[in-house]
């Protein structure tokens, strides 16, 4: 992943305590934190936007398609996606590098 401008890897961070207010995955590569991410199976997809609604980063958008994604570069993988789509299109895989 391409690091943005002005923005600390979070190797670079200085070790500490980082005090955020939730849902500020917009102000930080909090993707790089992730040791799973969701893979969609667009072909059984209802567009419901289930996952979008409980993305507690709101990191699940749509597409042009009509279909929903998350945004890898903030994506957590906290997993809330996949367990809230009704029709099981999300799957939580391990992350590789």
């Amino acid at each position: 992943m391409a690091k943005r401008e002005n923005e600390l890897t979070w190797r670079e961070l200085e070790i500490g305590v980082i005090a955020t207010e939730p849902g500020n995955a917009s102000q930080y590569r909090t993707g790089d934190w992730r040791s799973q991410k969701p893979v969609y199976l667009f072909e059984r997809c209802i567009k419901c936007g289930m996952c979008q609604l409980f993305c507690p980063e709101g990191c699940v958008q749509q597409n042009a398609e009509g279909y929903f994604e998350a945004d890898l570069y903030y994506c957590k993988g906290c997993g809330i996606c996949a367990r809230e789509c009704p029709t099981m299109v999300i799957t939580m895989e391990e992350e590789k590098e």
